[in-house]
């Protein structure tokens, strides 16, 4: 599968620092160690609709990331899924009377034709589940020898019990893990399960529903498997941040952590884990099963300018929860527009300082709104002040675009 095109990235004066971030596994504030190559898995869509805001502020916090990395001298190894397969996207295909596969392709498309318009870098590998079965069958192959799966009624199931690191991501409750399992697609009141926690590895052939061939007999990949294997081929062990939105700290990164230590025998699966906030419309999250949704593409087709979409995200912090309104939209658009106003002038306020604060505050757990609001005062200077410095408006657009993605 073949992800989007790769904006380019300005070239600025000096450098910048490895960024602190946030791990969700130890509670804290961590500095971000990656050696000459930074690795990066950050889990992608699940294709049976538009890209939302809430997945864009997702694939946006971790573009900053990249962005940073990038600026610290570092090269970014970046690698995403597509679960192109799963039960979401089947029933909204029967509902549909659509083919499951025309489905996934052309949603898949438009999220590609949404990153690009968001100037979103894209990853490495770019790996549907589809293309990945042959990767993912070997593990679960590998977990049976082991005696960490086990069979429920043709079924295949992971162990908990066989990862005595299991809840190190998360650190829930059992009764937390038990209500987010039955919530994000766990079925934790499954007769015949050894732990009601145990998620399903892979799911035996139904009628109507695509299968594949394999020594575990005809059937497809759960969830949480699919990752494992595609992060484990491109990136391997104890690669530096596995990224996702909030609502994946469990089971899915609980559980892929779990899957992968087992089946390699080592730890950690990543140095850190690193979510993103939710998005909210009318008092609550935007969700696909509960329609309340503004879509990226929608905005588009309206002719909002993606770069006002995409500084409606920076100005919440990525770990933040917040929610969409027609206020945030059009605060970015107003400051969108003085931005570009305040770098069109022939000459403006020396930039040194303000690419040192963009740095500053990027380099502190990605803190966009504080680099926006550097960026604010340097506008406002320009536009009420002016200045004498006829390099510091393009030093100023370099600097917006290489770190904060917005092209003035």
């Amino acid at each position: 599968m073949y992800a989007w095109p790769a904006p380019e990235l300005p070239v600025l004066p000096g450098q910048g620092a490895s960024p602190r971030v946030y791990d969700s596994a130890v509670r804290d504030l961590v500095t971000t160690s990656p050696g000459p190559v930074a690795r990066l898995y950050v889990c992608g869509i699940t294709p049976y609709d538009a890209t939302h805001m809430g997945h864009a502020a997702t694939y946006v916090a971790f573009d900053l990331l990249q962005r940073v990395w990038r600026d610290a001298g570092h090269r970014v190894h970046y690698v995403q899924n597509v679960t192109d397969v799963d039960d979401p996207l089947l029933e909204r295909a029967a509902r549909d009377g659509e083919d499951w596969t025309h489905l996934a392709e052309r949603e898949t498309a438009l999220f590609r034709e949404d990153m690009t318009a968001l100037r979103v870098l894209p990853p490495d590998h770019y790996i549907g589940v589809v293309e990945a079965i042959d990767r993912i069958v070997p593990l679960i192959v590998d977990l049976k020898a082991k005696g960490a799966a086990y069979d429920v009624d043709g079924d295949v199931y992971f162990s908990v019990a066989s990862d005595e690191r299991f809840g190190g991501v998360s650190g829930f409750s059992t009764a937390d893990m038990l209500k987010f399992s039955a919530e994000r697609g766990g079925d934790p009141d499954r007769p015949g399960k050894k732990n009601p926690l145990d998620p399903l590895l892979w799911r035996a052939a139904r009628d109507g529903e695509p299968s594949w061939p394999s020594p575990l007999g005809p059937g497809r990949p759960g969830w949480h498997i699919e990752c494992v294997a595609i992060a484990l081929e491109h990136l391997g062990m104890a690669f530096d941040v596995q990224g996702g939105g909030s609502d994946l700290v469990f089971p899915h990164h609980e559980m892929g952590a779990s899957h992968a230590q087992v089946f390699t025998g080592d730890a950690p699966y990543a140095k850190a884990y690193v979510h993103a906030g939710m998005v909210a419309l009318h008092g609550e999250k935007m969700s696909k099963s509960r329609g309340n949704l503004v879509f990226v593409s929608k905005l588009r087709a309206e002719g909002v300018d993606p770069m006002a979409m995409r500084l409606a995200l920076l100005a919440h912090h990525y770990r933040s929860d917040w929610e969409w309104t027609a206020d945030v939209l059009a605060t970015a658009q107003l400051r969108l527009g003085r931005w570009r106003a305040a770098v069109s002038r022939p000459d403006g306020p020396p930039a040194d300082d303000l690419l040192a604060a963009i740095r500053e505050r990027m380099t502190d757990d990605l803190d966009a709104p504080g680099a926006l609001r550097a960026m604010d005062a340097w506008a406002e200077r320009a536009l009420t002040e002016g200045g004498t410095d006829e390099a510091a408006p393009g030093v100023t657009s370099r600097a917006v675009d290489a770190i904060l993605g917005v092209a003035l």
